[in-house]
């Protein structure tokens, strides 16, 4: 079975195709700049060499065309017939509270992603083009929806609602949703089986670190607290998000900068984080360069960000009664050594005890804590397109019967 795993953003698609017989990747690559001059597809080839392809693409129609035309190139081509593509997997943002798990695409579904638009108005509009895109140019092909808020459904009541007048939740849906939801199911699972230990009897932390950023707190399997809220702002102090901030400050700089609600949220979003406070950069890797030639702001922003990480994963593992386990992922998590150093010391009190030695790597599932360290910490790559991949050749398999014709027609 072959299954398209897309990711649809506002001006961009990525894609994996997957022999499911034995999870292997077919195909991978990415569509930028869609409605823009110089648009392109960057893909990979089997050899690791990346190749890219420009090409006018004025809409996600044309932008999954060319995905579908690529996939079927003589030079770059992995399929020989649209036909061997038996299911699409989308991964869509924000299910709200209507999704609660991964389900097959029919009109339903699609109007519900667009009622949450206002919560995620540039992703879920993203995802919507690619479904409809799909639908247009292989109409027959079913296609399922993964939420990326859906794992942390299981949040009680208590964790995702906020401290304002109950109504706002009941008429608005104003409450903790949380992100990342599929990379924080798949590295939790991931290191139990690393654990040879049942996750239902663990109590785990995964710390899903990139250029947003979000902790998870994962009791007997299922979550009970995670950091980001209503949208992926809140939080751990990201690359170019502010993370937790007091409500407060936020009129007072709207006050000062005389900034429009919308010019306000993407101060917070586009302006803040370590670019904010260093005014380098909002990757982790150029402030880490910058903090070692002794910049200053760039060694501050360091400490900040690492220090807020830390206080996540303790109040975390007092909110489930300890810890057995932490987990870093994404990019920054996989990568950055000194992060997952400077984040977990000070944590000995929990049972936290790092290996320096162990913990010199970049992008490889390890175990990096100490032999005697009460807590494990692990490095487990993410891993979100195969989550998607699985969970669309479930619900496809276990759909009912229909006609298995299929177009082959590009527009």
């Amino acid at each position: 079975m072959k299954i398209l795993v897309l990711n649809c953003g506002s001006s961009s698609i990525k894609y994996k195709l997957y022999n499911m017989d034995d999870e292997s990747v077919l195909a991978q690559g990415g569509v930028e700049r869609i409605g823009l001059d110089n648009a392109f597809l960057k893909l990979a080839l089997p050899n690791g060499e990346k190749k890219i392809l420009m090409h006018d693409m004025p809409d996600h129609k044309e932008g999954v065309n060319f995905v579908f035309q690529t996939l079927l190139s003589e030079e770059y081509g992995a399929i020989k017939s649209l036909n061997e593509i038996d299911a699409v997997g989308h991964r869509i943002v924000q299910g709200g509270d209507l999704f609660e798990k991964s389900c097959l695409v029919n009109e339903g579904v699609e109007a519900g992603i667009e009622s949450l638009c206002d919560l995620a108005p540039v992703h879920n509009a993203g995802h919507l083009k690619g479904i409809r895109a799909v639908d247009h140019l292989m109409p027959t092909v079913p296609q399922v929806t993964v939420f990326d808020n859906a794992f942390h459904s299981t949040m009680p009541a208590h964790a995702f609602l906020y401290a304002v007048p109950y109504e706002l939740y009941e008429k608005y849906h104003v409450r903790r949703y949380g992100f990342h939801g599929t990379s924080h199911r798949y590295v939790s699972h991931r290191v139990a089986e690393l654990m040879g230990r049942d996750i239902k009897d663990l109590k785990i932390i995964t710390c899903h670190i990139g250029n947003g950023a979000s902790v998870a707190a994962i009791k007997d399997g299922k979550v009970i607290d995670t950091s980001m809220g209503l949208t992926p702002l809140a939080g751990v102090m990201m690359g170019s998000r502010s993370g937790d901030i007091d409500a407060s400050a936020v009129t007072y700089i709207m006050d000062k900068l005389h900034l429009q609600p919308q010019e306000m949220a993407d101060f917070l979003n586009k302006k803040s984080g370590v670019l904010g406070i260093t005014g380098i950069s909002s990757d982790m890797r150029d402030i880490e360069e910058a903090a070692k030639n002794g910049n200053e702001r760039a060694q501050l922003a360091l400490r900040m960000y690492n220090y807020r990480i830390k206080k996540y994963i303790g109040s975390y593992a007092a909110a489930m009664g300890g810890v057995d386990v932490i987990v870093w992922t994404a990019g920054v998590g996989e990568n950055q050594i000194s992060t997952r150093l400077e984040s977990c010391s000070g944590l000995e009190f929990l049972g936290v005890k790092m290996d320096v030695e162990a913990n010199n790597c970049r992008g490889e599932e390890k175990l990096i804590s100490a032999p005697d360290s009460k807590v494990q910490v692990w490095v487990v790559p993410t891993d979100e397109e195969i989550v998607i991949a699985r969970d669309t050749m479930e619900i496809v398999l276990n759909q009912q019967p229909t006609d298995e014709a299929e177009s082959d027609e590009l527009v």
